[in-house]
């Protein structure tokens, strides 16, 4: 077996079975590669629906795990524990993978033995259309990425994003596992754990890799597109750096000053999308540092 997909889900029954039929229709034979398939707690059919999916596709190699400790990082950790390949991949249960999207990773890690981890293009599929308020700058927050159609190294701050990435599972022995008291849980909007563990995997100096051809689809609902989302979205960021950081005074002094330098660069794209005319970007750009500051400065947000 050459690759473990992980799958954690929680109260996802309008598109977990979309992201599992992408699953299934793979390039790679079905014998090399398992998914890993962990619900977190959920209250709809989404668990009915995976053993649906189970039963009807046999020739699937599927575990299906039930992690009752609420949080996307403690899913996470019990999908990496139960992996049987040398190479663990996440998708989130509402991304639908291409169909080489197997067959890239493993090229890719078998070509490429210095590549510890890899992030792969994840293209936006949303419900409606992209809101005309939204800056190009912030389209990060719908979980997307496309860096070209180049092979390369992520460098500085840039890091793969959590619906598509992939790593050799000695990262894990070496830089330990998604930090448990960061990421979502149920119905928040923390996040941070993503960070932490590329943080980690910087200091180790192991390399990371962008692989365009190991794309995905990513579903954005309209009710991502509000916002009243963004905002909830802004303030789980900042509270998740606060915690990220809440160890060690020289790290939040440090995430309190880079917040700061962001106000002066949020301020520079504000005034070049009013020069473009478009001041509802402008004023979005604004409101997101606002909201970000308020969760990074508070313990917690009204």
């Amino acid at each position: 077996m050459q690759l473990s997909i992980i799958v954690c889900t929680y109260n996802r029954e309008d598109c977990i079975l979309e992201a599992l039929l992408s699953l299934k229709d793979q390039t790679m034979p079905a014998e090399d590669y398992e998914i890993v398939l962990v619900d977190n707690n959920s209250t709809d059919s989404t668990p009915e629906i995976c053993r649906q999916f189970i039963e009807t596709n046999p020739e699937l190699n599927i575990q299906f795990v039930r992690e009752r400790r609420q949080g996307l990082s403690f899913a996470r950790n019990t999908g990496i524990e139960k992996a049987r390949s040398t190479i663990v991949a996440f998708l989130d249960d509402d991304a639908i993978a291409s169909k080489r999207y197997c067959t890239s990773l493993i090229q890719f890690f078998t070509a490429t033995p210095q590549a510890m981890v890899v992030g792969g293009r994840i293209v936006p599929k949303f419900e409606t259309e992209q809101p005309d308020w939204m800056p190009r700058e912030l389209t990060p927050l719908y979980s997307t990425l496309d860096l070209g159609s180049e092979i390369k190294e992520f460098k500085g701050r840039t890091y793969p994003i959590g619906a598509n990435m992939a790593f050799r599972k000695a990262v894990f022995q070496e830089c330990g596992t998604f930090n448990t008291t960061l990421g979502r849980m149920g119905k928040n909007l923390l996040g941070g754990e993503e960070k932490d563990m590329f943080f980690r995997i910087r200091e180790k100096r192991m390399k990371v890799f962008y692989v365009p051809e190991a794309w995905i689809y990513h579903v954005i609902p309209t009710a991502r597109t509000t916002k009243e989302f963004i905002r909830r979205q802004a303030i789980g960021s900042g509270q998740s750096e606060r915690l990220r950081c809440a160890h060690s005074w020289s790290k939040l002094a440090g995430a309190y000053a880079l917040e700061i330098a962001k106000w002066g660069f949020s301020f520079l794209l504000a005034v070049k999308y009013l020069m473009l005319q478009k001041f509802r970007a402008a004023l979005t750009l604004l409101q997101f540092r606002y909201w970000v500051s308020s969760g990074l400065f508070q313990k917690s947000s009204k």
